[in-house]
């Protein structure tokens, strides 16, 4: 009789264990990490979109039948041919992320004669979706031809969503420009232009502005942005182009759009960065 509550104790003892560690194994769904550790992630295998899903503009989750969305020779191929967006199934907060991409030829409507458009998404948080039916609200690092390297806030116009930079006393249009010596602004929607961004901009396809760091379309780029509490620093070819402070949300997911260009990314690598 003792021996068997003994083995009656010692298993229940082993299944509470069992049961704790497959606790603590199981995603969080927000990946960061331990204090004074660094890792690194490749966000993309080289073979496929493990680790994202599809959304697509009125087809919605995981249904891309045109094929937006594809894994050619080594690269993510985005046709632009619809207004959507790869997603990270993940959530993440301080890191590294380095991204290399290049233009393709193609176009398509409604911006078939329109510069070459996309963006990377950082802490996208919500709905898929809840930005216009395409994205989760979010703050975008922006890539489009003479203006690659802008922020712009994707919130829902509440103080839920802002970043704060230093910008120049000059608007160009409605939006500010980021100047490190300038004095700081705070903004819940719209955008921070990049402090090279030309001021005659235009809508025009192949636009080069004359200050531009990004490379001629079919050239590769490299994106890095450094997110570490609740900064952002945007480096493009290894230049700093943008830099925000106090931004709203700190962590989230992470998308990359497809919006009327074709472009491609061989490159998508993340490190984790040790929490202050």
């Amino acid at each position: 009789m003792k021996l068997s509550i003994s083995l009656i104790i010692a298993a229940t003892l082993l299944l509470t264990v069992s049961v704790a560690k497959t606790n603590a194994s199981e995603p969080s769904g927000r990946i960061s990490a331990a204090s004074g550790e660094k890792a690194k992630l490749k966000l993309f295998n080289g073979k496929n979109l493990e680790g994202w899903y599809t959304f697509i503009k009125g087809k919605g989750k995981n249904m891309d039948p045109n094929e937006v969305f594809t894994v050619r020779n080594g690269v993510i191929a985005i046709s632009g041919e619809e207004y959507g967006c790869i997603t990270t199934n993940e959530e993440f907060e301080n890191y590294k992320l380095v991204v290399e991409f290049k233009w393709g030829e193609n176009t398509h409507a409604p911006r078939l004669e329109k510069t070459r458009d996309s963006g990377i998404l950082l802490h996208s948080i919500g709905e898929d979706g809840g930005y216009s039916g395409i994205w989760m609200h979010s703050i975008e690092c922006q890539v489009i031809e003479g203006g690659t390297g802008d922020i712009i806030v994707v919130g829902d116009g509440s103080p839920n969503f802002a970043v704060t930079c230093p910008v120049a006393s000059e608007k160009q249009g409605n939006s500010y420009v980021f100047n490190p010596e300038g004095e700081p602004v705070t903004v819940h929607q719209g955008r921070i232009n990049w402090y090279g961004r030309d001021p005659n901009w235009k809508d025009e396809k192949g636009f080069r502005g004359a200050n531009d760091v990004e490379k001629p379309v079919g050239k590769w780029n490299k994106i890095e942005c450094i997110v570490k509490g609740k900064e952002i620093k945007i480096y493009l070819n290894n230049k700093l182009v943008n830099h925000a402070f106090d931004v709203k949300p700190s962590k989230g997911r992470i998308q990359i759009q497809s919006e009327g260009a074709e472009i491609f990314f061989r490159k998508v690598d993340l490190t984790l960065l040790p929490a202050e």
